[in-house]
């Protein structure tokens, strides 16, 4: 069912958290100024603000992803600006191999692992992002699947890289197990996603899909504890876990430039993606040779 973007909501929303934050210890100009805002959008006035009333409609990950695709990479994109140092950073200290970059996208992740040498694997369900990443990634091999059920068998890769991208499952326990299932023993699993704090508070990430629409993908919150739980079921063992905080950097032409002041109180030190490494033990050679006896 579709609904209106309440671009004058969303924006009082971002008023009240910044004043939330810091009515202790903000100058009087500062709380002042968010009180006038918050007066002055209450009483009406947000028919500048980008979106308002358009229509707004939820779609799956392939419906989504196929529309998204065309602007991807186009877009600012500040989960992507904070989180990719901290994931090229994991990657550069560990070993090269096959690597398996798991909803791919449009392989921006690809283009990084095979540029260190990996002989990578994309994995999407979108046809749409895949012909992308095709493009970007030429030297890649590429298959459509789901996290899920990747089509890889066990113990195949080094490393299995997912990024940005669990957010979109209500419960990341299954994608993280076959990740895990595809690792060969003694190889890295490295996940990043939206931040639990970010999704509960901003909720959904919207994009353009046609005149005066809008349409998102779900993003669900999950809590570190949910990924410790998915990664200790899954037999991992949690190596690394950062939280990169928002940059200050708001999206262009976006309504929250209409308020960038509140906006960024509101969102200052807040993390907004969690990153996780984690190893898959190697086997026992003992046990092994023992169970072959």
């Amino acid at each position: 069912m579709g609904s209106t973007f309440r671009a004058r909501e969303l924006v009082l929303g971002i008023e009240g958290l910044a004043l939330l934050r810091s009515a202790v210890d903000a100058d009087d100009g500062f709380v002042e100024r968010r009180v006038a805002e918050i007066r002055k959008f209450a009483e009406g006035e947000g028919e500048g603000l980008p979106g308002t009333g358009a229509a707004v409609n939820e779609l799956d990950a392939g419906a989504g992803y196929a529309i998204w695709s065309s602007v991807y990479d186009s877009l600012p994109n500040s989960f992507i600006e904070v989180e990719e140092p901290v994931v090229h950073g994991m990657l550069d200290a560990g070993p090269v191999g096959t690597a398996l970059d798991a909803a791919c996208g449009t392989g921006r992740q690809t283009v990084a692992l095979t540029s260190r040498g990996h002989r990578t694997i994309g994995v999407d369900q979108s046809p749409d992002m895949l012909a992308h990443a095709r493009r970007k990634a030429p030297d890649a091999e590429f298959r459509e699947g789901r996290l899920e059920e990747l089509p890889l068998p066990d113990a195949s890769v080094d490393l299995a890289l997912s990024t940005l991208a669990l957010t979109h499952l209500p419960d990341p326990g299954p994608a993280i197990a076959e990740l895990a299932r595809v690792t060969r023993p003694g190889g890295r699993v490295i996940v990043s996603d939206l931040h639990p704090f970010v999704v509960t508070l901003q909720g959904q990430c919207h994009f353009v899909a046609g005149d005066e629409a809008l349409a998102f993908v779900r993003n669900y919150a999950h809590q570190a504890s949910d990924y410790f739980r998915a990664f200790s079921e899954a037999g991992l063992t949690v190596r690394a876990c950062v939280e990169p905080v928002f940059n200050g950097r708001l999206a262009s032409g976006g309504y929250e430039e209409f308020i960038a002041e509140a906006a960024r109180a509101a969102w200052r030190d807040i993390p907004i993606v969690i990153v996780w490494e984690a190893v898959k033990p190697a086997e026992d050679k003992g046990s092994v040779e023992g169970a072959e006896a």
